[in-house]
């Protein structure tokens, strides 16, 4: 987690039910946790301090945006010169349709997740911006059939 802080279960059991939904009240947290609301908001703003809970974020339906086709792509390029990979990050993470973009050790070079109104689109966003880009080498693009787990 990149800080010092240890956890106790008390601390595990309200970073699961914030991550279960990040919206509950402190008085309902603190009763499923088994404390009183004033240790239990205490207990949640040192996680906060802390770094281990660096933020709350709201799930919106992809379909809503018109963005409702998902891609997974793995990306290999051929270029190593630092230059020219800071230039190929930079350019992808500027991306709209990008929703996760990952520097992956060893083969491929990067994964992204593109999100899409259609077939249409991701045939356009990968024809007219990913493709053309000087430092891919390869794109391999994956359609997912069925999401069986996702973390939200």
């Amino acid at each position: 987690m990149g800080n010092e802080m240890s956890l106790d279960a008390v601390d595990r059991d309200i970073l699961f039910h914030l991550r279960q939904d990040g919206q509950l009240t402190n008085v309902e947290l603190a009763r499923r946790v088994g404390l009183t609301p004033p240790p239990c908001l205490r207990r949640v703003k040192r996680l906060e301090a802390a770094g281990i809970i660096a933020g709350y974020r709201v799930v919106i339906d992809p379909e809503a945006l018109g963005r409702g086709l998902e891609v997974l792509v793995d990306v290999e390029i051929y270029a190593n010169d630092r230059k020219t990979v800071a230039e190929f990050e930079e350019t992808v993470a500027s991306y709209e349709e990008v929703i996760e973009f990952r520097r992956m050790y060893g083969r491929p070079d990067y994964f992204i997740r593109v999100a899409v109104a259609d077939h249409a689109a991701y045939e356009a966003f990968l024809s007219d911006r990913l493709s053309g880009l000087p430092a891919v080498l390869r794109l391999e693009s994956h359609l997912t059939m069925k999401k069986i787990k996702a973390e939200n």
